[in-house]
């Protein structure tokens, strides 16, 4: 089975080219949301974040994301050492979940595809390039949020540069070249690689 990696940035569109990718059977799994049900059901991931924060960092049977986000906002060390917590955990997921799938590729999506080391387990990265002013403007239509916290988050994150350079294939969702014959050429590609 050949296993995708697609990232990009906030607002890059993402979501919908996994939705796509969908419609050509090939399944997705969207690491972040599976990375918020996994703080709450794991007990690997309970248990080292309790050691790392103290009791209070769960609520009950929940995570408390508003404190744990207070007390890793600032400190690159804490926040790495969660991530060292989560993403072992998401991986062994991820993994067991494409054991499932009956289908020649599957795909995970991941903003953070480098900076969590996922892109070491797949086969082939995708990204999903847009320009920062579009990204900006998708966020606000769709998040609660400002325009100066949006662009905080665009460049807390690994620049688009970077990412297009270490990705093997790049989709543009630019607002100028239609995303279906791209996905199309993407699908194409993957296939020859099988």
């Amino acid at each position: 089975m050949i296993k995708i990696g697609i990232t990009g940035g906030i607002g890059s569109g993402k979501s919908v080219i996994a939705t796509l990718l969908q419609l050509f059977d090939i399944p997705v799994y969207t690491a972040d949301d599976e990375s918020k049900k996994l703080v709450n059901r794991s007990p690997v991931i309970r248990e080292a974040l309790v050691s790392l924060l103290g009791k209070e960092i769960y609520t009950g049977e929940n995570l408390d994301k508003k404190l744990l986000a207070s007390k890793i906002f600032q400190d690159d060390k804490l926040r790495q050492q969660v991530n060292g917590i989560i993403h072992p955990e998401v991986k062994c997921d991820f993994f067991e979940w494409a054991e499932r799938q009956h289908a020649e590729s599957c795909a995970i999506e991941s903003a953070i595809l480098f900076e969590s080391g996922f892109d070491k387990f797949v086969d082939v990265t995708l990204m999903v390039y847009a320009p920062e002013e579009i990204r900006i403007q998708r966020t606000l239509q769709r998040d609660n949020s400002t325009r100066e916290a949006i662009a905080g988050r665009i460049h807390s994150q690994m620049a688009d540069e970077i990412k297009r350079d270490r990705c093997d294939y790049v989709i543009y969702n630019d607002n100028q070249q239609p995303l279906i014959p791209q996905v199309v050429k993407f699908v194409c590609f993957i296939n020859g690689k099988k």
